[in-house]
């Protein structure tokens, strides 16, 4: 019996129909880690499952992958879903993913912990970026289901605790894919129209996957990017959502939340009395300190005596007036004494005061005063000064003194 040989593409195609025809390889779950994770312009997804012996090529078609709730990364411990078999072009088997589940975690989870980390790096978690919340909101939107229990309770502590707020529903759908578009869309619509002072948004409880809509991106950045505060309100105390970080302020439950965006009529009532209290308190001591000094300059005795002021002026003028000449009489008495020792003193060095005692001045023809015999000679005539006048004379003769022996 003649063997049979097979061609390369016969030999391919028989171990592909082998493969194809074993249930155990149809829908089997492989663990190991991911490397070489690459995403094509197609939206097929190629990547290698390895573990420390051995290595797995794996594809992931684009209509699987686009069910992904996470990106998944080289170095990730993950278990995947799919089926053995063989690409009759290159004879070589892969895995075809199904779905891709994180090891240890669930993949929302990692989506999550990966949406967390995106957006806090991006800013959208910024504390400076949070706005303050109206002290007395005048409308209230609040964007959830109209068919959960959550509004309702919200809607009776607004009304129970501050009538005055106009309550505005925006009803969306809070869970679904639909979800994410609808909640987004409505926070946008509340900002365009202004249609309340502060915006309230979410659901009450249920599992990760009931209050997923408010871990979307698209619901992150319309709560980020709207001008109206927002409150965020999802779930029961120990759920967080990725809109919590995002928003204005973080309420613990919807119920929380309608006790956050108003105050209490009650307090209101209680510190509005206190104040009228202790408004009435201060006038009322005002106006005993008022008439405490009423009744004081009342009794004043310029109020009794209207002329004793006047007196009391007149007799503090007449003092003023008189400290005022004594002053000015003092002062021309020591100006009057300085000046006579001034001139006594100019007079002391006057020339005139020289001539009155004897003494003469000699000027010569041209009216130079001569202090040596050698400034004239005899014959010259010389003008002689005294106290009283003097006269013209001629020189006739000079002479030196005669010094002593």
């Amino acid at each position: 019996m003649q063997q049979h040989i097979f061609s390369v593409t016969e030999l391919n195609q028989n171990i592909k129909t082998i493969l194809d025809g074993s249930p155990d390889l149809q829908n089997l779950y492989v663990r190991g880690e991911l490397s070489n994770y690459k995403v094509y312009p197609s939206g097929h997804h190629y990547f290698t499952l390895k573990d420390p012996e051995g290595a797995l090529r794996c594809v992931m078609f684009r209509g699987q992958a686009s069910r992904l709730r996470f990106r998944p990364e080289n170095g990730m411990k993950v278990i995947l879903q799919g089926r053995v078999t063989v690409f009759p072009r290159d004879g070589a088997y892969q895995l075809y993913c199904n779905a891709i589940t994180p090891e240890g975690v669930g993949d929302l989870a990692v989506a999550f912990e990966q949406l967390k980390a995106k957006l806090h790096a991006q800013g959208l978690f910024d504390p400076a970026h949070k706005k303050p919340l109206p002290r007395f909101p005048e409308k209230i939107a609040i964007v959830t289901s109209s068919a959960g229990a959550a509004v309702h309770d919200m809607i009776r502590i607004l009304n129970r605790r501050y009538p005055l707020a106009k309550v505005i529903l925006l009803p969306v759908r809070v869970q679904g894919a639909e979800a994410p578009p609808e909640i987004a869309g409505a926070i946008r619509y509340a900002n365009r129209w202004k249609i309340g002072d502060v915006i309230i948004t979410g659901r009450g409880g249920g599992s990760i996957e009931d209050l997923w809509a408010f871990n979307d991106e698209r619901v992150a950045r319309a709560v980020y990017e709207s001008e109206l505060p927002v409150i965020s309100a999802v779930g029961h105390e120990p759920d967080v959502t990725i809109s919590d970080f995002v928003a204005d302020a973080r309420a613990s439950t919807p119920s929380n939340a309608a006790e956050i965006a108003v105050p209490d009529q009650t307090e209101l009532l209680r510190w509005l009395r206190s104040s009228a209290v202790r408004m009435e308190q201060t006038q009322t001591a005002r106006l005993t300190a008022l008439r405490q000094r009423l009744d004081a300059l009342a009794a004043a005795r310029v109020m009794q005596n209207h002329l004793s002021y006047v007196q009391d002026k007149r007799m503090e003028l007449a003092h003023l007036q008189q400290r005022l000449s004594d002053l000015s009489s003092r002062q021309i008495s020591q100006k009057r004494a300085q000046f006579s020792t001034l001139a006594a003193a100019l007079d002391a060095m006057s020339p005139l005061s020289v001539f009155r005692r004897g003494y003469a001045m000699v000027r010569g023809p041209s009216g130079q005063i001569l202090r040596s015999y050698h400034d004239t000679t005899a014959g010259e005539t010389v003008s002689v000064t005294l106290g009283d006048g003097g006269f013209t004379c001629v020189v006739q003769q000079t002479y030196q003194k005669e010094t002593e022996q």
